[in-house]
């Protein structure tokens, strides 16, 4: 547990005390997500370190005590990097975490080598996903009820849902987050939007998004790459809202081959 912005929060990290070629990624989840959910996302990144934290309310940090914006949490996720001691990383984020993710690469330009930003939206102007999948996001009790999630669940995962045991697997690393907590992830960016500062985002990025999403519609990704100078599209054929658990071989490749890249024309012109 790590106070920072004035909050207490949980904070889970790997590997920082090991030697690394590489900056490590700070990772910001989906709404109402706790660690547990990504966890395999940073154990499958065995050569980097890897910081993520439960948002108030969210997991095992207490409930927010007042309400917070993508601003805020961006601040309060550069303490936590001060308290570990870290200095520069690269930040990604997921769904509601690409909001933050997005900010805190805009915020904290010093604090960010590379962006990348899974199976989210610019804010306002995004295309909608299926109202009926939605609809359900808005109730905290799909991350405990497995009806919600049954019904949920093809959308989550897109065609490998019809996967033998992963539905069992997903549902033993979730736990609901609190009503206050999850409303305030709502209202933090509700009106939000970054898209008339993209263009101004001076750093390499990396967006991916599931071919099959009906959350998040890939034809969001395309919005991102437009208003991003220096960004890639990749898009996984058959996966859902959350195809870096279900494609993990093809996310994990996919991300190494992006962070890992020799310095750009222009990171070597930002750097001298």
């Amino acid at each position: 547990m790590v106070r920072a912005g004035g909050r207490i929060l949980r904070v889970a990290h790997w590997r920082l005390g090991e030697p690394s070629d590489h900056p490590p990624i700070l990772f910001f989840n989906g709404i109402g997500a706790n660690i547990e959910v990504l966890s395999p996302l940073a154990e499958r990144l065995t050569e980097r370190g890897f910081v993520m934290f439960d948002m108030p309310g969210t997991g095992e940090s207490p409930d927010p005590a007042i309400p917070y914006n993508p601003a805020t949490i961006s601040w309060t996720a550069a303490q936590i990097l001060d308290r570990l001691g870290l200095d520069q990383v690269d930040v990604m984020g997921i769904s509601w975490g690409g909001a933050i993710a997005q900010q805190f690469a805009l915020q904290h330009p010093g604090r960010t080598r590379r962006l990348v930003l899974a199976a989210t939206t610019a804010g306002m102007p995004m295309v909608p996903g299926d109202p009926a999948s939605l609809g359900q996001l808005i109730d905290p009790s799909r991350y405990a009820d497995p009806r919600f999630l049954n019904e949920l669940f093809m959308s989550l995962y897109g065609g490998m849902a019809r996967r033998e045991g992963i539905e069992a697997d997903h549902i033993g690393r979730l736990k609901p987050p609190s009503p206050v907590g999850y409303a305030y992830q709502l209202f933090a960016i509700a009106g939000w939007t970054n898209l008339p500062a993209l263009p101004l985002l001076n750093k390499e990025v990396l967006i991916m998004m599931g071919a099959d999403d009906t959350i998040v519609p890939p034809i969001n990704g395309n919005i991102l790459a437009t208003a991003i100078p220096n960004s890639r599209l990749e898009v996984f054929e058959g996966g859902g809202h959350l195809f870096l658990l279900t494609h993990a071989c093809q996310s994990v490749a996919c991300l190494r081959d992006f962070l890992d890249a020799p310095p750009s024309a222009a990171e070597l012109k930002r750097a001298a």
